[in-house]
This record gives C-alpha cells, sequence and structure tokens, in this order.
C-alpha cells in the first residue's frame, strides 16, 4: 500500500468519508470504505477475487493489481 492509501479522505468507488475505515478492494488497487467492501463481499465472483490475490501473494507478488472490477 502506498503513502495515498493512508493519506487520502475519500472512498475510490463511492466518494465517500473513509473516517469509518478503510481497505484495498479485493478486485484491483481501490481504497474504499467499509460500506463499499460490504458490497464487494456480497458479490458472486467476490470468493475468486479473493483466492487469485491470497495465490499471488503466496507466489510472492506483493503488488497484485488484482483481478479487475
Amino acid at each position: 500500500m502506498s503513502d495515498r492509501f493512508f493519506a487520502q479522505t475519500a472512498c475510490d468507488r463511492c466518494g465517500g468519508p473513509l473516517s469509518g475505515g478503510r481497505i484495498m478492494s479485493m478486485f484491483n488497487t481501490d481504497c474504499i470504505c467499509m460500506e463499499c467492501a460490504g458490497r464487494e463481499r456480497a458479490r458472486a465472483d467476490y470468493g475468486r477475487a479473493r483466492d487469485v490475490e491470497a495465490r499471488a501473494v503466496r507466489d510472492g507478488d506483493r503488488n497484485f493489481r488484482g483481478v479487475g472490477l
């Protein structure tokens, strides 16, 4: 995660405030609010995105760009 991740104040997805928490998307490098994270987790393809990201990290890719949204 870059300094931008911690410095930004608005969600990349909805534009809402990040004051309630932030997380990086499983699908791309968006910094998203917890509300958007909940919507993301509800997607049918979330499990696949999570598994592909975990595999990339295990294989040493610490800069995985995601599977795409």
